[in-house]
């Protein structure tokens, strides 16, 4: 999900650390409360396997140009980068479905492609209705023996997750809509 986001978002502009991790807090706050403590290994895991570059302040005349008030490192995606975010943003894998691989997939859907938005909606979708039929089951078995407060905090998390089913059908059915339009144009 990090390496996801760091690429997605190096993809749209180089970025020093601080800011790397400010644009994620906003970003992905919503979604997961990540840790400021895997940013940096994850950056100098990005940068040894070639899909990101850093440039500190003493990296020559351009440098200057890029750094930032604090001398910081600028990290900069490259064209490797740029194919492996392509393939991450592509897989279709059960992970696309899950709480924090979705929020960061969804973050970057203006860089994904319209059929592979629409799978990855769907199957979120799968996953959280399976999430509902699972909760109303256990409540239709317990429910009765539950306290009050109990019950009603386990009626109001089957209410989000309804919710959610009908916001995942509205980007369904906006995005079956788009590719229909685009198909016709």
């Amino acid at each position: 999900m990090l390496e996801i986001a760091v690429l997605g978002l190096l993809n749209e502009s180089p970025l020093h650390g601080y800011e790397i991790r400010k644009r994620l807090s906003n970003l992905l706050g919503a979604f997961r409360a990540f840790s400021y403590g895997s940013l940096y290994p994850t950056l100098r895991r990005l940068s040894e396997a070639g899909w990101i570059t850093e440039e500190s302040p003493l990296d020559g005349p351009a440098a200057s140009a890029t750094r930032s008030r604090r001398g910081k490192r600028v990290y900069k995606l490259t064209a490797d980068g740029k194919e492996h975010l392509a393939e991450l943003l592509a897989d279709v894998g059960p992970d696309a479905f899950d709480e924090e691989g979705f929020g960061a997939r969804l973050a970057f859907f203006a860089q994904t492609r319209s059929d592979i938005r629409l799978q990855i909606l769907e199957g979120r979708r799968r996953r959280v209705e399976e999430q509902r039929d699972g909760m109303r089951s256990s409540l239709a078995r317990t429910g009765q023996r539950l306290d009050r407060y109990t019950r009603e905090l386990h009626e109001h998390g089957l209410e989000s997750v309804d919710r959610e089913v009908r916001w995942l059908t509205e980007l369904i059915e906006s995005e079956r809509s788009s590719a229909d339009n685009g198909a016709e144009a």
